[in-house]
């Protein structure tokens, strides 16, 4: 008998399951999990059907409004978050150099596409970190999720996807909300289990409900903490938008991968940069914004 460091060879070679039983087991799931998706194909369609009117009307605004005008939305939306000068100069030199390089229909594509995901990633990624934040058990339920969403690779989150949704820019929007959720949602429960107790304390003695204390202590004073989630929600949106093209969602993405196909240096270097700009812009104004109500919150408690 075979032998490695004079261990029998059953000790060796992990006893796995054959080939053909991995093989039949395989394809009972995919096909079983093809037939469902099927059967509820009709009902898939409805449910999307908004979230994709939602994502052509913004995309079809950013596209179709004249630069100028989104060029002072966006600066308007900067200064109201960061209150600073410099953030806004380095925002007019970012986008004008977006737009010199012509990149600027696919930065507005790219920027339709991480704004909507933003916005779900924070409309479910809030109540539910509420949710685990008051509840111990939710927490301990959702904690090993929020880990599996973290570590897989965002590469295996586009295989359900495609199967459920097909090719097109709503399957990738959902991905990039899947990848993109796990920091709001965890931010959110730090940030209202950070609120000193004492504070929760006089709320009680106040006579203050649970409902009270919520938003009127617990979500005003984990502000800050909740705007580290939505910066990180904004990250890892813009991180995923290269991945997203492969199921076919335009923009800086799609031109990134033909660059990474092609080799196209010049071509992947622009758009990479393109990409990095706005990061920068979003990660400054919402790090500036919620410095500020940190500021408020300090002022407010003192």
């Amino acid at each position: 008998m075979a032998s490695c460091w004079g261990l029998p060879e059953m000790l060796c070679d992990f006893p796995a399951l054959p080939n053909k039983d991995m093989r039949h087991m395989r394809m009972w799931i995919d096909d079983g999990f093809r037939g469902i998706v099927r059967h509820f194909s009709a009902q898939i369609d409805a449910a999307t059907q908004p979230l994709q009117w939602f994502l052509n009307t913004l995309e079809n605004l950013f596209t179709n409004t004249p630069w100028i005008v989104i060029l002072l939305a966006i600066l308007a939306v900067v200064w109201l978050g960061s209150r600073s000068v410099k953030i806004v100069i380095g925002s007019i030199i970012g986008m004008c150099l977006i737009g010199v390089f012509g990149l600027w229909e696919d930065t507005m594509t790219t920027l339709a596409m991480v704004t909507v995901a933003t916005l779900i990633a924070i409309i479910l990624g809030l109540p539910i970190g509420i949710v685990m934040a008051r509840s111990n058990r939710m927490q301990s339920v959702m904690t090993p999720v929020l880990d599996v969403m973290q570590t897989m690779p965002s590469f295996v989150y586009l295989i359900p996807v495609v199967v459920i949704f097909g090719i097109g820019k709503v399957p990738g929007v959902i991905a990039v909300v899947i990848y993109a959720v796990p920091p709001m949602i965890r931010l959110t429960n730090l940030g209202i289990r950070l609120v000193d107790k004492e504070v929760i304390e006089a709320a009680d003695a106040f006579g203050a409900n649970p409902r009270q204390k919520l938003w009127g202590v617990q979500l005003p004073l984990s502000l800050p903490t909740i705007m580290a989630g939505v910066n990180q929600t904004i990250m890892m949106a813009l991180a995923m938008v290269v991945v997203a093209s492969m199921v076919g969602v335009g923009g800086l993405g799609k031109n990134v991968l033909q660059a990474i196909n092609n080799q196209f240096f010049t071509i992947g270097f622009l758009n990479g940069f393109a990409l990095v700009a706005i990061a920068i812009i979003f990660d400054r104004t919402s790090q500036a914004f919620g410095k500020r109500l940190q500021k408020h919150s300090e002022v407010g408690h003192d």
